[in-house]
């Protein structure tokens, strides 16, 4: 898994999934959180490196033969995790699902925004009684988007009365370690990634990147709050822009 995790996260930072501020914006990013940061992660274009997804899918179905028992359906957490899921899918023979986009940005809000739907159909696919179903995302930071899911999945449940299913793990590509695994683990989730990004991927990636890139990426993911000054920012949009 390791070799397997290795060759993914290069392929993320050659093909621009994975971007620093040294190599392509100086200026940084400032994340949905509102924190600004030195590198910047969107899975989504996955879709459009079928290479590069057929790896991931081939990873999370070998992360999957570790499960007893295997889940019964994969669900693809809208946008991101659903070529995810149809990739690990493909690669493992599990059926997969897909939830339905939402406007909300909250579990509660999901809550609300779930009660308007009626007979609608909240995840699409097949579902049956006492599976086993396995949430599968692009990557995970807080959690927030899984929580809302899982109350899609929940809530597709009861629209079609069906019984002792289970939805309690969830499996994603890059897990960036910023407090979502202990927001699982209080929410009663297992969530599983092939990559940790802070204690594996930047080590995986060291080889790819320089030692400037390294040392501030790494410091950033070990403690945001140091750089979301003005001015730490600014020195590190000229070190970025005399390179």
């Amino acid at each position: 898994m390791e070799e397997a995790a290795g060759l993914v996260m290069t392929a993320l930072y050659e093909r621009g999934m994975l971007r620093t501020w040294y190599r392509d914006r100086p200026e940084g990013w400032t994340l949905v959180s509102g924190q600004w940061s030195p590198i910047y992660l969107q899975l989504r274009e996955l879709c459009s490196y079928p290479d590069v997804l057929t790896d991931v899918g081939v990873a999370l179905a070998a992360l999957l033969d570790k499960d007893q028992p295997r889940p019964q359906r994969l669900v693809g957490v809208a946008l991101g995790g659903i070529p995810v899921a149809i990739a690990t899918s493909l690669a493992s023979g599990v059926p997969a699902l897909m939830t339905r986009k939402l406007a909300a940005r909250t579990e509660a809000g999901a809550a609300e925004e779930l009660q308007q739907y009626g007979q609608h159909a909240a995840v699409e696919g097949q579902i049956e009684a006492g599976d086993q179903l396995l949430l599968v995302d692009d990557l995970v930071t807080r959690f927030d988007s899984k929580l809302i899911a899982a109350r899609q999945v929940q809530h597709e449940i009861e629209r079609r009365g069906l019984e002792a299913v289970s939805c309690s793990d969830v499996l994603v590509v890059v897990d960036r370690e910023q407090g979502g695994a202990d927001a699982a683990s209080e929410a009663g989730f297992t969530l599983r990634s092939l990559i940790r990004l802070k204690s594996q991927g930047m080590d995986l990636l060291r080889p790819h990147l320089s030692a400037t890139e390294y040392d501030v990426v790494c410091s950033y993911l070990s403690d945001p709050a140091a750089f979301q000054s003005v001015e730490v920012q600014r020195q590190l949009r000229v070190v970025a822009e005399a390179r």
